[in-house]
């Protein structure tokens, strides 16, 4: 792995909403599904983390809290980046170039 690493796992998207937005919208999972025209099934499942965030969600919440598909697309990456490093087992050598041969 490369790059600033962390400890514990970036947050879920469904946390994120769980945990921080639904409080601060002052709104249940069945206002905000139907506000997103999904199912209270298909919200609870993202929410309580039993479902990854799709790219038509995304859009959706972010059209509705107007922050963009992007965050939450960023979220669910950061997410499954960091438990496919942990859980992958790959290993693969950097490819030396002409230019680091040079610098040896």
């Amino acid at each position: 792995m490369t790059g600033v690493e962390l400890d514990f796992a970036p947050p879920h998207p469904g946390a994120y909403l769980r945990e921080d937005v639904l409080p601060e919208i002052g709104m249940t999972v069945t206002d905000l599904a139907a506000h997103l025209g999904v199912t209270r099934v298909t919200m609870s499942t993202l929410i309580h983390e039993r479902r990854d965030l799709s790219m038509e969600m995304a859009q959706r919440l972010g059209q509705a809290l107007g922050n963009g598909p992007r965050f939450w697309l960023a979220l669910q990456m950061q997410h499954d980046l960091w438990h496919a490093q942990r859980n992958s087992g790959i290993d693969v050598k950097p490819i030396e170039t002409p230019k680091d041969k040079k610098r040896k």
